[in-house]
């Protein structure tokens, strides 16, 4: 994994609206005593929604003060995971999976999408739309390749449908997320192989559904 550092460019301050301190201080309040520490991670992912999707400096220092922990020990989680976006990312931020079962069904060429409908991995599109970055595996190696988008999972992508994902997103005709081949689920890629047979879906008791062996 490459270094990740804080963005040059930094607000003065942050705090949060008094709707997620309120949340916060529930999250807080789930862990034993001497054990509040715990809430690191949900405070930190809230504070990055709360700020348009990235994660300054001064809300990890804050989150930090709120739960008596060394502000380093905050950012090192927050430089660890690639869940947190350390610089401003656009309205539709894509995370491509990089990892072998994604590489080896065509990722690197949904990556050469990437780079040539919305420019540098870790940058804005030129009008703000679109960022991406490259994540390790995300669990969904049965439907590879994959990306993340905002809260969404893209699944089963080709340099084809793909583009077509970006361009309806700038229409504002936001595709359906999940598989994008029209795949069930982890279903085999060439359709289902078992369970097929219409009468095992009868609404009847299983004992009166005679398998094909039977007389």
């Amino acid at each position: 994994m490459s270094v990740r550092r804080l963005d040059p460019n930094q607000p003065k301050d942050f705090e949060f609206t008094p709707d997620n301190l309120a949340w916060a201080k529930k999250q807080i309040a789930k862990y034993p005593e001497g054990r509040q520490q715990a809430a690191v991670i949900p405070l930190l992912w809230r504070a990055q929604e709360q700020h348009d999707q990235w994660l300054p400096e001064p809300a990890i220092r804050y989150v930090a003060d709120m739960l008596g922990m060394a502000n380093i020990r905050v950012l090192e989680i927050a430089t660890f995971y690639t869940m947190f976006n350390l610089s401003p990312v656009g309205r539709f931020h894509i995370q491509l999976c990089g990892t072998t079962p994604c590489m080896l069904r065509g990722s690197e060429e949904i990556k050469k999408v990437c780079k040539r409908a919305i420019g540098p991995e870790g940058q804005l599109s030129p009008e703000g739309q679109f960022s991406w970055t490259e994540v390790e595996c995300m669990g969904a190696c049965v439907n590879a390749p994959m990306v993340q988008i905002n809260k969404d999972y893209y699944e089963d992508l080709t340099p084809e449908n793909f583009e077509a994902m970006l361009d309806g997103f700038k229409r504002g005709r936001e595709p359906k997320p999940g598989s994008q081949s029209g795949r069930q689920c982890s279903a085999p890629q060439s359709g289902p192989k078992t369970l097929t047979d219409p009468g095992l879906y009868s609404g009847k008791p299983a004992s009166s559904v005679k398998s094909k062996g039977d007389a």
